[in-house]
């Protein structure tokens, strides 16, 4: 990485001083225009440019032959330009911008780079100042270079010192380290990847059991917030899930079996019929309508909770079987939108014996 600097020059306008007649006349004599090489008249205007003086018309740019804007120019190999000209035939465009360069330049990478311009392809922070490493075609930081490298063999890049963790990372704040860079916060000793993390301080394992924290059965980290215990163990909430289709029960209604949990269609794909009311499977004759099924003494109205069986004609509301004379006493507009949002004609239960 090479850093150059082309920035422009100023002008020094010098003029003639009342002098002893004698020494100025002499003075001039001696003066010639660095351009034309003619000499000056008495009080004349005179342009003096590290110790080479010349005409106020003869100062001006050697591409265009115009005076310099304000006073600026560029010198490059003994010949000055004005901005506009230089820019044109010397200045190095950006390799990110295409803007001319005007100052320090940073070469890299085969091209030239305005210093703010000149960042890591990754995480965008500047690099002039702070060193890259060419990685693919790409300049990258030190840091992100470190974690392409590491994801490149299935490793995880130490958050504090940038270095590659070959073992099992501890992991503290969503960010993966190296286990010794930290200490219990209660007895001091030096952790392990085994570590917990409470309310933002880190404890060995010795220490947090003494706390009583309970840990989650799937992911053996702590339990900070809303606990869900069953089948013996703690969990996080979104970690309790079906052992099937492994989506969270949410608070919704499980099914244990051999110490695994499983929502209500798994379950009843996998081990059968389910009642309705009790929860339990049906080990006799089944009672099934409305899609579920029910123990032969618990298919009953929703309403009146009177016992139906398979002659019984009931009629669906919000999903749930309602005797004859139940719905008859419901308000005739209540019955009219049923009968609209519904199939209101009677139901015969399925009789279903057992096998």
């Amino acid at each position: 990485l090479v850093e150059t600097n082309n920035a422009g020059k100023s002008l020094d306008w010098s003029f003639s001083i009342t002098q002893p007649e004698a020494n100025f006349l002499m003075s001039l004599e001696t003066m010639a225009c660095t351009r034309c090489g003619d000499g000056f008249e008495p009080h004349e205007k005179i342009v003096n440019s590290h110790g080479e003086v010349w005409h106020q018309a003869c100062f001006v740019c050697c591409q265009c032959f115009r005076p310099f804007p304000d006073g600026i120019f560029y010198e490059f190999e003994g010949r000055k330009y004005c901005e506009h000209d230089f820019h044109v035939l010397f200045a190095p465009c950006c390799g990110k911008c295409g803007e001319f360069i005007i100052g320090r330049v940073i070469k890299a990478m085969n091209n030239n780079w305005h210093p703010n311009c000149f960042r890591c392809e990754i995480c965008q922070m500047t690099l002039a100042d702070q060193g890259f490493i060419k990685n693919a075609g790409r300049a990258l930081c030190h840091e992100c270079n470190a974690k392409e490298k590491a994801a490149a063999i299935g490793k995880y890049i130490c958050y504090k010192c940038h270095g590659i963790v070959d073992d099992l990372p501890l992991k503290f704040r969503g960010e993966p380290y190296h286990p010794y860079h930290f200490n219990c916060t209660t007895c001091g000793v030096e952790l392990t990847s085994e570590a917990r993390e409470v309310k933002g301080d880190l404890y060995c394992l010795r220490c947090h059991d003494k706390m009583g924290i309970p840990i989650c059965g799937a992911c053996r980290r702590p339990i900070e917030e809303r606990v869900v215990t069953a089948l013996g163990k703690n969990w996080h909430v979104e970690h309790f899930v079906c052992a099937k289709c492994e989506k969270p029960f949410l608070g919704h209604r499980h099914y244990e079996k051999k110490g695994l949990a499983y929502c209500e269609t798994h379950y009843h794909q996998l081990f059968g019929n389910l009642c309705y009311i009790c929860n339990n499977v049906i080990a006799g004759d089944v009672f099934t309508a409305l899609n579920k099924a029910w123990c032969v003494h618990h298919f009953a109205c929703s309403v009146c909770d009177q016992k139906m069986s398979q002659k019984t004609k009931f009629f669906e509301v919000d999903l749930k079987p309602v005797c004859k004379r139940c719905y008859e006493k419901f308000p005739s507009e209540l019955k009219k939108r049923l009968k609209k949002a519904y199939d209101t004609s009677s139901k015969t239960i399925a009789w279903q014996p057992c096998s």
